[in-house]
């Protein structure tokens, strides 16, 4: 079976339906339509083998996550996905592998309604990357740089799980559907709602992937503020207090990555339009501490002592 069958087999055909696609996969490159009053918002991402997830971890699993990791991206923006381009590297032929990989991609992609429009199929060493295309009303996109002090930081659902599932997966612990931790991992939950929620109430936003030490840096540099986190009110899940300690618990939400939740900042004087607007989020949401004028991240216990980060975070070098 060579290239252009796996594409016709596997792919072409597969996708969800968009009256903005004119045209999709089976030409030299896709037409597509964006909306008057919409800017379009572009994302990309490669997973590699052995880094991004483990080799052995089963294909449906990897085609959710190659499209999650980037719909996250989009829902921190708060765009709605519209379509996706797919390069996809393979060491050889395996229909299996393939047919599970495709019924992972376009099952999250068939929830969101993201159309493959196109992308690439060669031989090499497993390597995913995917392009995400997302559309926003004009001057609507949540930014990282908007953050002012005294704004509140917050974040969606419970953190730390994922980074204990990938344990869990080193560890060769079997999956099972009832393994919140591991299913954290394989099957992420791009916070899309949670995004579309946040438009006109949050300053500022980013997805957790490094980490939320590391993430939330990047937002306090990029708003040219700090904050203070208060570490003991990070949502944590019972599948995790089940694995481990609480203070390992709260250094796994604060520096392990793989969350794919939303860090937002939201001005004090918003902050009833977010409990009013809480429904719509798909989600928990908890404030976990404010921004502050300092330039720096504080880290603090409830009794306001320092809570020392012994890692910031995931780093590629």
């Amino acid at each position: 079976m060579d290239e252009f069958e796996i594409i016709r087999r596997y792919f072409f055909g597969q996708s969800t339906q968009r009256d903005d696609v004119r045209l999709g996969i089976g030409d030299d490159a896709a037409i597509l339509r964006v909306p008057p009053g919409q800017e379009l918002v572009v994302s990309v991402d490669s997973l590699v083998a052995g880094v991004h997830f483990p080799e052995d971890l089963q294909a449906s699993a990897i085609g959710h996550r190659a499209l999650a990791v980037n719909l996250s991206d989009l829902a921190a923006m708060g765009a709605t996905p519209a379509w996706a381009l797919l390069a996809l590297s393979l060491p050889r032929v395996d229909a299996g592998w393939i047919q599970e990989f495709a019924r992972g991609f376009f099952a999250l992609a068939q929830r969101y309604r993201v159309a493959l429009v196109g992308g690439n199929l060669a031989r090499g060493p497993l390597n995913i990357t995917v392009t995400v295309h997302g559309l926003v009303p004009t001057g609507q996109a949540l930014l990282r740089s908007g953050a002012q002090p005294g704004d509140q930081v917050c974040v969606t659902g419970c953190l730390g799980d994922a980074a204990v599932g990938l344990q869990r997966l080193q560890a060769h612990v079997a999956m099972t559907e009832t393994d919140r931790c591991l299913q954290r991992f394989c099957f992420p939950d791009p916070r899309i709602q949670a995004g579309l929620a946040l438009r006109g109430i949050a300053s500022a936003a980013i997805d957790l992937s490094d980490g939320l030490a590391a993430d939330l840096g990047h937002l306090l540099r990029a708003s040219g503020v700090g904050a203070q986190l208060q570490v003991e009110k990070l949502p944590l899940s019972q599948s995790l207090l089940q694995h481990k300690t609480r203070e390992q618990a709260l250094n796994m939400a604060l520096t392990g990555g793989d969350d794919y939740e939303l860090c937002f900042t939201v001005p004090q004087e918003r902050w009833p339009r977010l409990e009013a607007n809480a429904r719509e989020f798909g989600c928990s949401v908890t404030r976990i501490g404010e921004i502050t004028d300092s330039k720096d991240l504080c880290c603090l216990r409830d009794d306001n002592t320092d809570w020392p980060l012994s890692v910031a975070g995931y780093k590629h070098f």
